[in-house]
């Protein structure tokens, strides 16, 4: 996979390239089907000195397809967070339509009503 995180504003690097690298582990175990060249994510933190917040925005160019997800919090760990759990929601999401999931779904069988 190729990675690229980008930081304006943020000061404290450490703590946040762990739950990075943490979260890139699960993303990992969830693309084995791609070929890791093939595989992009951009990031990038920023800091509004407005409002105290900071917020994660992820991008995943995938063959398939390109997802992206937004997080936004009062520290950047939990932007991070939100950010990679909404990604990897919509990896599921993408990765069941490309199975064609919701055409195998077992349909209930008819149940007519017995009469006493």
């Amino acid at each position: 996979m190729k990675m690229s995180i980008s930081y304006k504003h943020v000061q404290a690097h450490q703590p946040v390239e762990a739950e990075v690298a943490h979260h890139l582990e699960k993303l990992n175990r969830l693309l084995k089907s791609y070929e890791p060249d093939l595989v992009q994510l951009h990031g990038t933190f920023t800091q509004n000195p407005h409002k105290e917040e900071h917020s994660f925005s992820v991008n995943l160019a995938l063959p398939t397809g390109s997802l992206h997800a937004t997080g936004t919090a009062e520290n950047p760990r939990s932007s991070c967070r939100q950010a990679f759990s909404e990604l990897e929601g919509q990896l599921k999401k993408h990765q069941s339509i490309l199975r064609k999931d919701h055409q195998w779904k077992r349909k209930r069988p008819l149940v007519k009503p017995s009469q006493d």
